[in-house]
């Protein structure tokens, strides 16, 4: 009992990004859950992408990955310079004035 396997040929395609951009917690929330306005968003681009394969489709499933991040801000350094100079008094003027 030897099961015949047969080689399928698997082509990669690029990967469709949707950059959907900045968007309210509402959204985002009611995204997750599968419905809204970005959801419908997503299935009319997966749509779209169907049709442009046409034929390769066929039988085939279009998975969406959806992919949630936010932009941290960058930490600043803590800049001595700023901080030690104004607090040092700079008595170097009076003493020109003496002579």
């Amino acid at each position: 009992m030897v099961k015949d396997t047969t080689a399928t040929s698997t082509e990669m395609t690029q990967p469709v990004i949707i950059d959907l951009g900045k968007q309210r917690s509402k959204l985002i929330k009611e995204l997750k859950n599968g419905e809204g306005e970005l959801w419908d968003e997503v299935l009319e681009v997966a749509d779209e992408v169907k049709e442009m394969l046409g034929a390769e489709a066929e039988g085939k499933v279009l998975i969406p990955v959806i992919m949630l991040y936010q932009e941290k801000l960058g930490r600043r350094r803590l800049d001595l310079e700023k901080l030690i100079f104004p607090l040092m008094v700079n008595d170097d003027d009076d003493d020109d004035d003496e002579e």
